[in-house]
């Protein structure tokens, strides 16, 4: 069925299996399609039905590669910047909002229902992200106050058809914590997705160690598993492959196609494609050390060939 969750009740990727997700989607729309994206607000496309076959064309060879990876895929949904600051940004009123929303959950179920020759689950992640700048730890908020203003989001996509809310590059444990307490309370699972500086730390100099034990005990344990998103795999490896047992928290990996730092992406130019080989036989060394990882896919500056390297050093997890 579309109009329903599939795996809300037990997330199937929790199995170990190897889960495929996509790359890079703001930075392949704004560099190779020369869609003018502001703020980063991939949602605002799905009001002019221009961009339908656009999304359809970057979506493809994610689905391919999973199909021949005989792996499980992640659909993430266009919203991670359909929150009030941002969609306020863009005129949207809070109705409006809460529509684009809906709508992109929707979407990632039909493509689902059109893609089902894949012989693993494919699951819907209403995605979430960050009130402020996922870059920058500036503005922040208790962990009252995140919960309080992230709950309009998770509370429209909690009655959607989505599998799960994952929330992604988030750069202090106390929106993080607000997040998972916001989906706890509308009753659906959470995935929650740190970035990191290129010395493993979050951008307010919290260790991720820190971070993942906070959130824990401050959420009782609800959020399903972590991740690790917007930073190159050399930035993190080194965390992921101590063999301490927090780090078995984390599932999913996310990483950027570029070695630069945050600051540096941020005064960037050109986009920093890296070296998609080299990008997967990255994905392939931290698995020989961390096995508990097996949600896979890129961030910034990646696209389907840096994903598709991943699947082939990786397959044979699945």
């Amino acid at each position: 069925m579309i109009n329903a969750p599939r795996f809300r009740e037990k997330l199937p990727q929790l199995s170990g299996d190897l889960f495929l997700v996509d790359g890079g989607i703001e930075t392949t729309l704004i560099f190779h399609e020369g869609i003018d994206l502001p703020h980063f607000a991939t949602f605002h496309l799905l009001n002019d039905s221009k961009y339908e076959g656009v999304l359809d064309r970057y979506y493809a060879p994610y689905l391919e590669i999973a199909k021949r990876a005989r792996s499980g895929f992640i659909f993430e949904s266009l919203t991670w910047r359909a929150n009030e600051v941002w969609g306020n940004k863009l005129g949207y009123s809070k109705e409006a909002l809460a529509e684009v929303n809906r709508r992109a959950v929707e979407l990632c179920c039909l493509r689902r229902s059109q893609w089902s020759p894949l012989q693993r689950p494919v699951v819907v992640s209403a995605c979430v992200g960050p009130r402020g700048d996922g870059y920058v730890a500036s503005d922040t908020m208790s962990i009252a106050e995140a919960q309080a203003y992230h709950e309009t989001q998770i509370g429209v996509l909690s009655e959607t058809a989505a599998d799960s809310v994952s929330a992604a590059t988030l750069n202090y444990v106390e929106e993080a914590i607000g997040i998972a307490l916001a989906a706890a309370q509308c009753c659906i699972p959470v995935i929650l997705s740190f970035t990191v500086e290129i010395d493993g730390r979050l951008p307010n100099g919290e260790t991720l160690k820190s971070a993942i034990l906070r959130a824990d005990e401050a959420t009782a344990g609800y959020v399903s598993y972590y991740g690790i998103n917007c930073a190159h795999p050399s930035h993190f490896e080194h965390l992921l492959c101590s063999g301490e047992a927090w780090t078995r928290r984390i599932r999913a990996v996310r990483g950027n196609a570029s070695r630069l730092s945050h600051a540096e992406l941020d005064g960037a130019t050109v986009l920093d494609e890296g070296d998609p080989v080299e990008f997967g036989a990255a994905y392939q060394s931290m698995l020989g050390s961390a096995a508990h990882l097996n949600v896979l896919g890129g961030c910034c500056g990646t696209d389907h060939r840096h994903v598709g390297a991943i699947a082939q050093r990786c397959a044979s997890r699945s």
